[in-house]
């Protein structure tokens, strides 16, 4: 049954972004990102973004990136408290609490064993993970947007995105399991 503890996982999370659909939006994060580097951004540069009362947004920017979509964005990072802001502030306090539950208390022990996880490992998941977020972001969209989101509402792209994920991240994690 242990095998096969991935199966309940997968059962949550698709529950999870269901709940997300039904009563508030589909679940995106990564222009949360965006807005915390305009928030650093803004806090540097005051003049980045100013209000502007003939746009739909109320503000516009200097920067290309934070006026399109008529200033959305930059009304985003002069009021960023709002769902999707929070729901990212939320993710390291939810890892953090599976990481109790998981493991009832237990210390991390970094050793170089082929069943444990390695500094290394952790790294070259970091790399990763942060080109595949740079790369679908690229694209306009987020992992969590195009694939899980994207999918539940039957997406083309969604299902698009995650046969290509899936179609490179095998083989890859396949040829450099023994490596790392």
């Amino acid at each position: 049954m242990k095998n096969q503890k991935w199966i309940l996982n997968a059962i949550i999370l698709g529950f999870s972004f269901f709940i997300a659909i039904l009563l508030v939006k589909p679940i995106g994060v990564s222009t949360q990102f965006s807005v915390l580097s305009g928030i650093v951004h803004s806090k540097i540069d005051k003049n980045v973004i100013t209000e502007d009362n003939q746009r739909e947004s109320g503000y516009k920017s200097t920067n290309a990136y934070y006026d399109k979509n008529d200033g959305k964005l930059a009304k985003q990072i002069k009021h960023p408290i709002n769902y999707d802001f929070i729901f990212v502030l939320r993710i390291p306090l939810g890892a953090f609490l599976g990481y109790l539950i998981s493991s009832k208390g237990k210390s991390i022990k970094i050793v170089k064993d082929k069943n444990k996880i390695t500094i290394k490992q952790y790294i070259i998941s970091f790399i990763t993970g942060f080109l595949l977020l740079f790369g679908a972001r690229m694209a306009g969209g987020c992992t969590s947007g195009h694939m899980m989101s994207g999918i539940m509402q039957s997406s083309i792209s969604g299902f698009i995105f995650a046969i290509v994920v899936f179609a490179f991240a095998i083989p890859v994690s396949i040829l450099f399991k023994n490596r790392i």
